[in-house]
């Protein structure tokens, strides 16, 4: 609860500006009060009153979409001149890059259109796209759009839950956790897998290995 009085603290001293500003700082993955809280509070300020609903989603939209934007840009500026530079010291070359370049343009738009939902993804999405150079019209069409969902999916607890907000905030967290450690482990049973098979493939004479994809009879 000390966090929750210092974000009430917060609202009481800089208003909207807590959105505008702080969100963008969650993005960027500093130590500051958490997004899904601010947002789910600022909805229950709005129910009250407090604040005017219309100006808390312009500044929490704003305030959301700047922030993954700044990640974007540091991540498409930085990103490869660092790997260039340090990554043989933690084991990242270009060429995998390249490899996660591959893998995102199957599926990575969709990681980004609901990345908001996941702490921690949340605040790491917008490097990874900018590093391995996402154009820009493909990342905002999916980075805002996400922004958006999560503006309001967050601000809509606060809004119609009231007094109940933070209870039903947990809940909803919990059930996150409980849908990214399903995923998580879904992710890796289905990577190692593809490790037990390639491996099993490598151990085969060259004439009877199977080729990658190729169903078994």
């Amino acid at each position: 609860m000390k966090l929750l009085l210092y974000i009430e603290q917060l609202f009481a001293d800089y208003g909207y500006y807590v959105l505008l500003i702080g969100l963008p700082l969650d993005a960027i993955a500093l130590p500051i009060p958490p997004g899904n809280m601010t947002l789910a509070y600022t909805g229950y300020l709005s129910s009250k009153g407090v604040l005017r609903w219309l100006p808390a989603m312009a500044a929490a939209s704003a305030g959301s979409m700047l922030g993954i934007t700044a990640t974007y840009w540091i991540g498409y500026s930085l990103g490869m001149p660092l790997i260039e530079r340090w990554g043989k010291w933690l084991l990242i070359k270009p060429a995998h890059l390249e490899k996660a370049r591959s893998s995102y343009e199957k599926h990575g738009n969709k990681l980004l259109l609901f990345s908001y939902f996941v702490p921690g993804v949340r605040q790491f999405i917008g490097y990874f796209v900018g590093m391995i150079r996402v154009p820009f019209p493909v990342f905002a069409l999916y980075a805002y759009t996400g922004s958006l969902l999560w503006v309001n999916a967050f601000v809509g607890i606060g809004y119609l839950f009231g007094d109940q907000w933070p209870l039903v905030l947990m809940a909803v967290e919990r059930c996150l956790k409980f849908i990214v450690i399903g995923l998580s482990i879904l992710l890796g049973a289905l990577l190692l897998l593809k490790w037990r098979r390639r491996r099993g493939n490598k151990a085969l004479p060259p004439h009877e290995a199977k080729p990658h994809g190729m169903p078994d009879e």
